[in-house]
Formats: C-alpha cells, structure tokens, sequence
C-alpha cells in the first residue's frame, strides 16, 4: 500500500495540514488555513517544495478551506484525489475512556468522537468537521484517528483521579486524560534514540510549551503524570489558558461577575493565561513589551515561570531520578530565555544549562546541558504530523 498519508489537525478556527511518506518522512506539502467562519481575514498559506501559495478571503467553514486547500494542492501540481493517498490521518483531541490507540475511523466511530465533544467542546466537533469534510472529498481513502490523550492512558490511578465523589466522577467520565500526548511520546522516543538508550530505561520530563503548554513525568517510557487534566485548561500557564485555577473561583466569576457558564468558558479558554495577564498571548509579542519596561508583561512571564518549576520540582520527587530533561513545541524550541529560567539555579540537583548551547539556534535535536551535567537538558523539535501519519500508515497496513 502506499506511504502517503494526509495528516489533519483541525482546530476550532483553523486547519493545519501536511502531505508526506510515512517512512521516509518526506514531506510534499504542508499549510494552514486560518480565521474560519470569521467574516474577514481569512488566509490559507500553502508551501509545497520551493513553491508558496497564499489565499486571502472569507472562509466561512472547514469544508470550504479543505476544498480552497485542495484546489491549491492542485495549483502546485499534487492533485490529492488522483495521487495515491493510502491513509488520512487526524489529530483527535479527546478519546475519552472509548479510544487510546489508533482507530479506524467508521460511522460508529465518527459517532463516538462528535458524542465526546462534552469533553472537549472546543475541539472534538472541529475534528469531527474536519473527518467528515475529507470522507466526502476523499471517498474511499481510510481514515485514522489518532488521539491526544492515548499516551496517557495508562497513567496510574493515583495520578489519574480526582479527589471528588465517586460515583459522580464515573457516571460522567470525571477524571485527568492529558493530552499533547502524540508530541511526547514522539519527543520523549527521539531523545532516547539521540542518547543511544532504550527509552524502557529512561526517566524524562518532558515540556511541550507552545500556546498550549504541557509537562509530562515519563518513566520508563511510559507516562506515569501530566499536568493537562480532563480538559487543556489543567496544568501550566499557556497563552490563553490559565492551567492551574482553584476551582471555586469559577463559581465566585458566576455569582460576582454575573457570567453564565458559556461566558466562564470563553474567558478560561480565550481570555486567560498570557493574554490576560498581558494582553499578548504570542511569546515574541510578550518579550517585546517586557523589552520597553511593561510590568504585566514582566509579571505574566514570572507567573509562567513560576509554574514551570513548581511541576518541575513536582516531577522530579516523583522520578526520584531523571536522565533527561526535554523542551519541545514553539516556545520549548525557541525561547533560550524560557528554558534558562526554569532550570536556574538547579546545578546541586544535576541540573544545568550552558549558556552558549542554549542561545545557538540549530535545526535538528541539540543537547544544552555541558558534558559533565549528570542530567542531559535536550531541545527535542516535536513533528506530531510524522507520528500521525506513520500511526495511521501502520494501522492500515495492519488491515
């Protein structure tokens, strides 16, 4: 069969999407629709080898961008209905307790994933959108759904529950899921392969920072805590999102603030975090205002700060002993500052950064801890779409 895979990620407002052989991990083609269903400002920006392509205008739904995607993977000579795509694969957010591997995607299936948007109503029905869309533009191709939580599925049941009622909690699937999970098996997998050590012999913690930001405690190659909950809302500071937040201050904004519960979600997805601490969610953004004296800005990168370490220390009493620190995703791989900040001042615990390693930019895995370090701190760039497409590549081989 073939390697070709088409790989999905569809967001809530966006599509990003890439063409690639799954074995050789060739890339033909990659882009990114943006602003669906806004009245202006809609953009697809489509790269397939030396050529770019831009579109500007409205994109009223997911449906319309694929089929403005797909008139451009034409444009650039790669005509998706006639080329030999032997899989779609898609980036599912929530699995709930239904799906942790790799899926087949069929009517039932579908069915299952749109029935979990309780769990994630920002993002379960965009990927169900997104399914349905290249099902009819792809007929007869197979699809894969590959699930953000899986990796973390069989986290122990310590790290996994919540301290609430019971009964309540298992009526309603009440309990942590995590998520980023195909970034830090991928991640954690490439820095063992990059020490020359089974990844079975390994700890790692594991920080996949981006908008979305999450940390992973991994024994052995397997997941034993994460810090993103039954939600994305759990865990770190991110760029829209607050993580950690007691929970009665969400009762105290619908009593206080006169917000209903659409309005408490809306605020805890889109208007915490960095930009509400700052008003900028973007890193470059927040480092600028910081540059020209902007105390909020200064503080939201301190909070940030702050809550990285606190899992950090966390995650560290759990392992008992770690090998390898990783730093992955937008701001894990770009930001020198950031990965500084959070291990300062770490060296009785083995833990240390060269200064000069970590500010030199350079593609590929690169080691920023010296030599002598007992622990090894990796930036580790993420490639979720290639562990997509090589998940989604084997199930249907399989089949």
């Amino acid at each position: 069969m073939s390697d070709l895979v088409l790989v999905l990620n569809s967001g809530s407002s966006s599509i990003k999407y890439q063409l690639l052989h799954a074995v050789s991990a060739q890339v033909l083609a990659s882009g990114i629709v943006e602003k669906i269903g806004e009245s202006h400002g809609g953009r697809i920006v489509h790269e397939a080898g030396a050529a770019e392509l831009e579109y500007e205008g409205a994109i009223p739904d997911h449906r319309a961008g694929l089929l403005r995607a797909f008139e451009m993977f034409r444009q650039s000579g790669l005509d998706l209905t006639t080329i030999g795509i032997g899989a779609v694969g898609h980036r599912v957010v929530h699995g709930g307790e239904v799906f942790w591997e790799p899926t087949l995607i069929t009517d039932d299936v579908l069915r299952a994933i749109d029935e979990l948007s309780v769990l994630a109503p920002l993002h379960n029905p965009a990927n169900v959108v997104g399914i349905e869309s290249t099902r009819e533009l792809l007929p007869g191709v197979p699809e894969v759904a590959v699930f953000d939580t899986a990796f973390f599925h069989a986290m122990p049941d310590a790290a996994k529950t919540y301290a609430i009622d019971a009964k309540l909690a298992a009526a309603h699937g009440i309990r942590k899921y995590g998520f980023h999970g195909t970034s830090h098996q991928y991640v954690s997998e490439k820095a063992a392969e990059y020490l020359g050590r089974p990844a079975g012999e390994l700890n790692q913690i594991v920080f996949h920072l981006g908008n979305g930001a999450s940390a992973s405690s991994i024994r052995g190659g397997v997941a034993i805590d994460t810090t993103m909950g039954m939600t994305p809302l759990e865990g770190l500071v991110m760029g829209t999102r607050p993580g950690d937040l007691d929970p009665g201050v969400t009762p105290y904004l619908m009593r206080a603030a006169d917000l209903d519960v659409s309005q408490v979600e809306q605020l805890l997805n889109r208007g915490s975090g960095l930009k509400g601490m700052s008003g900028v969610n973007d890193f470059r953004e927040l480092q600028q205002l910081i540059d020209g004296g902007d105390t909020q800005a200064k503080l939201a990168y301190y909070v940030y700060i702050h809550r990285l370490r606190r899992y950090l220390g966390a995650y560290l009493v759990q392992l008992g002993t770690v090998d390898a620190i990783v730093f992955t995703a937008g701001v894990g791989e770009n930001s020198p500052a950031v990965r500084a900040d959070a291990l300062a001042g770490l060296q009785a615990m083995g833990i240390e950064i060269d200064p000069s390693r970590n500010e030199t930019r350079a593609p590929g895995i690169r080691r920023i801890s010296p030599e002598s370090a007992p622990v090894t701190v990796l930036v580790v760039p993420t490639n979720e779409e290639l562990a997509i497409a090589r998940a989604a590549h084997e199930l249907v081989g399989a089949h």
